[in-house]
């Protein structure tokens, strides 16, 4: 290749290179990012219209799944059309811009996610502050923040990664333009390269983890304290949900960013699929069927629904 970046074209070479398992993969991601979507949206809609839901934590919530649809969508569409298509070929700038929303979107759910733990600390530690602490004007200035300092974050990222001199093979042995791949192809030397992206991984995801830890170690240490049992299932019950978002996200996370290039294995498709694909899909499921607030806010929305379609059906029968 030549040194000019903007000459420069990849070549995914996608999940699979067997036809015969293109068009199954084709239909179930396609399932798997429609449900992403409508389930995403529909925790966003279900939030803005049951004034029960109206709390910091679903004001998280809803930037959350915001994030899911967003990161998804940066990946899933592409991926879906690799799988039917010969050509698989992209751009430098493409796939740089690939990424860098990616990253983007990835730093601000960890974020949010260190957010949600630090809401539940104060819900449950120090009820009686809850309101004045978490109060409306510093759930926006956090979440802006985490979007700025996610910004920053994957603009740096993107130029470490992307930066080097690419001058030798150009085919990407992934779906999606991620940072172990491309950084195989760069000629230059990344040793430097490889301690920034470290550090940026060090503080994006082990910083909003111990984060998350330490608010669960405040967390259970007050529950235990509880004299009631009744008590302390119900705390342990509103984290239940976060705490399996948590888990799914930065498990995946861990195995994949906080290995040396050279021990990625042809396993990491797979769980490259999971973070990107699968838990967008699932965050929605985990936070309905784990949540008693939610439930009940679905409920109550279907009644209003179909009692509304009962009376727009009667008024057009007397009509």
């Amino acid at each position: 290749m030549g040194g000019n970046h903007t000459q420069i074209k990849f070549i995914l070479l996608g999940i699979t290179d067997n036809p015969c398992a293109q068009t199954p993969l084709f239909v179930l991601f396609l399932l798997i990012y429609i449900v992403t979507l409508v389930g995403n949206f529909g925790i966003i809609i279900l939030v803005r219209v049951s004034p029960s839901l109206h709390t910091p934590m679903y004001f998280f919530l809803t930037h959350f799944a915001f994030t899911d649809i967003c990161y998804s969508t940066v990946i899933s569409p592409r991926m879906l059309a690799d799988l039917l298509a010969e050509d698989k070929t992209i751009s430098f700038t493409g796939c740089m811009m690939q990424f860098l929303i990616f990253v983007f979107f990835a730093a601000i759910e960890c974020h949010l996610l260190a957010m949600m733990a630090y809401d539940r600390h104060v819900a449950i530690c120090q009820p009686l502050l809850y309101v004045t602490i978490i109060s409306s004007r510093v759930c926006w200035q956090l979440v802006a923040s985490s979007y700025l300092f996610a910004f920053l974050s994957a603009i740096i990222y993107t130029w470490c990664v992307f930066g080097g001199s690419f001058c030798g093979p150009n085919h990407i042995d992934h779906y999606f333009c991620d940072k172990v791949p491309v950084v195989k192809l760069v000629c230059s030397d990344t040793h430097s390269t490889e301690m920034v992206i470290f550090a940026f991984v060090t503080i994006n995801v082990v910083g909003t983890s111990m984060v998350i830890l330490l608010s669960y170690i405040s967390i259970i240490r007050t529950v235990l304290r509880m004299c009631s049992a009744q008590s302390r299932a119900r705390a342990f019950n509103t984290c239940a949900s976060h705490l399996m978002a948590v888990s799914i996200f930065f498990g995946t996370g861990f195995f994949m960013y906080l290995q040396p290039s050279s021990s990625h294995r042809s396993l990491d498709k797979v769980v490259s699929i999971f973070y990107t694909v699968v838990t967008p899909m699932l965050n929605p499921f985990i936070y309905s069927l784990r949540n008693k607030e939610v439930k009940g806010a679905l409920l109550k929305c279907g009644r209003r629904l179909f009692h509304h379609w009962q009376h727009t059906r009667l008024v057009s029968c007397r009509t």
